[in-house]
């Protein structure tokens, strides 16, 4: 059964990494996706990286984007308005404790609106 994904965006590439590998060792079944940095690798993010992230890690329970900082959530909010699916949403949690305990709860089969709520009680 396909569980809630994480898309994890950050100005920089390492620290989404970073998350991730948190993640991946203590959640593994639940799929993150990453969106960190510029297309050329720059500090700052990139709408069409956040497309590519839920593109890669998108199912019918759905997506929760975590973010760090400013323009980060604007670009996942464009991101979402452009990839056309249902159940994609912007989590106001800290990102790497958000997107953790989001993981979390994900991993156990919850809903999205439940591993949302989870995330944003961090």
């Amino acid at each position: 059964m396909d569980k809630v994904a994480i898309v994890l965006i950050s100005h920089s590439a390492k620290v989404v990494e970073g998350v991730a590998d948190i993640i991946r060792q203590m959640v593994p079944n639940v799929s993150v996706g990453l969106a960190g940095g510029t297309e050329d690798e720059e500090i700052g993010t990139s709408i069409e990286k956040i497309q590519a992230a839920i593109e890669e890690v998108y199912n019918d329970q759905g997506v929760l984007l975590f973010y760090d900082i400013g323009s980060a959530k604007m670009n996942a909010e464009l991101a979402i308005e452009l990839s056309g699916y249902d159940h994609v949403v912007v989590v106001e949690a800290p990102l790497l404790e958000g997107a953790f305990v989001a993981a979390v709860e994900a991993g156990m089969g919850k809903t999205l609106e439940e591993v949302r709520e989870a995330a944003e009680n961090v």
